[in-house]
């Protein structure tokens, strides 16, 4: 019985192992090759095209963490920020943009035009509460004139024009038959 048990046990060991040598090997599963930067950057100009600007936001975040170097998607992403009235938020990714590119134009004028945007904000705000006193109107009223300079203009936001007055009309003197018949136009001088 012993020698049958084990004719038994070998037989089983060697239906076991063939069993694993037909199992056919295991496909590697199939990845798809990333999108490129252009793709990426196509998707998320189509979503801005058609009013989703939080998705396109979105896929120009997922293009600048894949691309880490390149500053199309931080461009867009303060281009759409900026229009959106965002303007800390454009000021950020302005700064992302010249952390890769220092002599960007858009970005600076990004920052420059939404910092004082920002900036008349508050002091209208500080205006209306009447706390634009002591050291902060001094500092404000450097910086007004600092960019003034920056400009070269005299002030910042000029006064409405005056109209001239203008001067009183002549009344017309009153004509005589001849003077209306001959001449139709005497009358406007």
């Amino acid at each position: 019985m012993t020698r049958s048990v084990s004719l038994l046990a070998a037989i089983a060991c060697a239906l076991t192992l063939s069993a694993c040598g037909t199992t056919p090997p295991a496909k590697p599963p199939v990845v798809a090759a990333p999108p490129t930067m252009e793709e990426m950057m196509s998707k998320a100009a189509q979503a801005a095209s058609s009013g989703s600007n939080e998705a396109a936001l979105g896929l120009w975040q997922q293009a600048a963490t894949a691309f880490p170097a390149d500053k199309q998607p931080w461009v867009r992403m303060a281009q759409t920020r900026y229009e959106a009235g965002q303007y800390g938020e454009a000021i950020l990714n302005a700064q992302e943009v010249l952390v890769r590119d220092p002599a960007d134009k858009l970005a600076n004028s990004v920052i420059a035009i939404s910092g004082l945007r920002l900036s008349t904000r508050a002091l209208a705000d500080l205006s209306r509460q009447n706390n634009l006193s002591g050291p902060l109107r001094a500092e404000s009223q450097d910086l007004a004139k600092l960019l003034r300079e920056s400009l070269g203009e005299s002030v910042l936001v000029p006064p409405p024009e005056k109209t001239p007055a203008r001067p009183p009309r002549k009344q017309p003197s009153k004509r005589t038959a001849d003077e209306g018949s001959a001449n139709p136009f005497n009358a406007l001088k």
